[in-house]
């Protein structure tokens, strides 16, 4: 069976790919599902998008992204399904999903974000304007069949389509491997991991890590594209890169996800949670979306509202190995149980053959 994927970016860049269709490949291949990917944005126009101006730069690459869409098009044919991740195109309405639809080939939709909503970016506050995010919506409708992230998106993509199955990202519990028992030394270390746009969030804790180094002497590592400081606290910076990524979160002895209650926070489906878990390092995260479900405040991990919340739970990991190893293996024992790619990849492989065989031509 053979599967064109339509993603936003190139291979190995993107978390949300990363996290789903690429990451569920080796089980899809294992049931004779090659899975042929037909990115929107090539690596220039990632960069670009990644720093403010460069207006004909980023216009020349969207104009080569429609070109590539105009030809898988052409191609669609040759394939038994279409999975079509996020959006088939960056920006513009949903034409070139409604002339697939009208072609007649099976599509699958995925998506893992609220992308219904208009997210402005602050690299890219004019082009946000030009992402049609309601053609979400369309895409719902238009789909044989959508999975959706989280309950939340799964609630929005009913709206317009009965046929909805809930599929979390996931986690690769062989590379992600867990670390065992752990006894933090003099110097703990507290981390976060994340992007140019998810980086804002960490505002959220700045005073709570502040207040916390009065009491404990620790290092902030921060992973990823962010600039971060925080008054009395030693914050070091690491650039993210995907061969590195998982010793990069070793070194860390408490994993942080602050996030704001809002509805495209909401949306979102855990992956810094489920990362640090995996490896077994006691998460604590803000009580919104999808994260109350993944962490279970006080077993496998702590849920942080206020700033006297966030300074309490990290004060108690802090101060005793034995409740961070307990924390560890309740958090590995949730990934392996619900969130594993070895688990949810053949419940995809499953659903992609079915949307096939029932909606073939």
């Amino acid at each position: 069976m053979r599967v064109l994927a339509w993603v936003p970016e190139t291979y190995d860049t993107s978390p949300g790919q990363r996290y789903r269709v690429e990451q569920w490949e080796p089980w899809l291949r294992g049931q004779g599902i090659e899975i042929h990917y037909s990115a929107f944005s090539d690596a220039s126009l990632a960069r670009s998008l990644k720093r403010p101006g460069r207006l004909l730069e980023k216009a020349l690459g969207i104009t080569r992204g429609m070109v590539r869409r105009a030809a898988d098009l052409r191609r669609a044919k040759g394939f038994d399904l279409v999975y079509v991740f996020r959006e088939g195109s960056l920006m513009g309405p949903a034409l070139a999903e409604r002339v697939l639809a009208r072609r007649g080939i099976p599509v699958l939709f995925d998506f893992d974000d609220a992308v219904w909503m208009r997210y402005v970016s602050p690299a890219n506050s004019y082009f946000s304007y030009l992402r049609f995010p309601g053609k979400t919506a369309t895409l719902c409708r238009l789909a044989h069949h959508v999975i959706a992230g989280n309950r939340y998106l799964a609630e929005y993509a009913t709206r317009y389509n009965p046929a909805v199955t809930i599929v979390p990202s996931t986690i690769d519990t062989t590379k992600y491997a867990f670390r065992g028992q752990r006894a933090i030394g003099s110097r703990p270390v507290i981390g976060w991991t994340g992007s140019y746009s998810t980086g804002q969030y960490l505002r959220l804790v700045k005073a709570a890590l502040e207040r916390l180094r009065k009491r404990h002497d620790f290092r902030f590592v921060v992973i990823g594209p962010v600039d971060f400081q925080a008054d009395g606290v030693e914050v070091e910076q690491r650039p993210w890169h995907s061969e590195s990524e998982v010793q990069d979160l070793l070194d860390l002895d408490v994993g942080l996800m602050p996030v704001p209650d809002a509805e495209w926070e909401r949306g979102k489906c855990g992956l810094k949670a489920l990362q640090y878990m995996a490896l077994g390092i006691p998460p604590v995260v803000s009580p919104v979306g999808v994260n109350s479900t993944i962490v279970e405040d006080g077993r496998n991990g702590f849920l942080a509202s206020t700033e006297d919340e966030w300074v309490e739970r990290l004060d108690r990991l802090l101060s005793s190995a034995e409740l961070r190893n307990r924390i560890a293996r309740e958090a590995r024992r949730t990934v392996e149980r619900e969130y594993s790619a070895q688990v949810q990849g053949p419940r995809v492989a499953t659903i992609m053959r079915e949307t096939a065989e029932r909606f073939r031509p």
